[in-house]
């Protein structure tokens, strides 16, 4: 059973991870510098979503940083929706979407707000490529840490850093999953890739 102190680091680092990310201005640099320190977490951290039993020789594959999956994109007006997905552990967790981004050759994306305490912003993302995971990937998860930057004019939409929900590893976590506002035809080649973990 993972404890609440364990999970309190887990998001500590993670946000420590992103503030390196953010803090570094050579974009593949700091992509390289993610790809370990994920790694490392999803490895060695007692909060992994990793089962135990897979997490001595656990590495996760990850695509070569594509620079012209990078986007600060501006998030205009969408008409407003309420999603609210239950989960086994935080209840009814309740998102607004609050806008759009458009991506350039691949079409555009819903923007949520997680609307409960701490908010925060959530853009998941599905594509059609056959080595992601098919229930979808996070690009930003920001009331965890996973924010990339920007600002009220442009946001950081990097998709080589989408990486995979706690529950593309285990049954045992629950995870909001990409709606049709947040899956793009075109396959992206970028970011954590989906392969199944050994049972043994």
């Amino acid at each position: 059973m993972i404890s609440s102190w364990e999970i309190r680091d887990w998001r500590r680092r993670v946000a420590d991870l992103y503030a390196a990310v953010r803090a570094e201005p050579q974009s593949a640099a700091a992509h390289r510098s993610w790809v370990e320190g994920r790694a490392a977490l999803l490895r060695d951290h007692p909060a992994s979503p990793v089962p135990e039993a897979a997490r001595a020789s656990f590495t996760p594959e990850v695509a070569p940083y594509v620079p012209e999956l990078r986007f600060e994109a501006p998030v205009v007006d969408a008409e407003p929706e309420r999603r609210e997905v239950p989960t086994a552990t935080d209840g009814v967790v309740p998102f607004a979407r609050i806008g759009r981004v458009e991506l350039p050759g691949l079409g555009g994306l819903d923007v949520w707000w997680l609307d409960s305490y701490g908010g925060g912003i959530f853009l998941p993302l599905r594509d059609s490529s056959p080595r992601s995971y098919g229930g979808g990937r996070y690009v930003l998860d920001t009331v965890k840490g996973a924010d990339l930057g920007g600002t009220p004019d442009a946001l950081v939409v990097d998709l080589n850093f989408a990486f995979q929900p706690s529950c593309a590893y285990s049954s045992d976590w629950v995870c909001p999953l990409p709606g049709p506002g947040n899956t793009l035809a075109a396959a992206v080649e970028a970011g954590e890739r989906y392969v199944p973990l050994d049972p043994s």
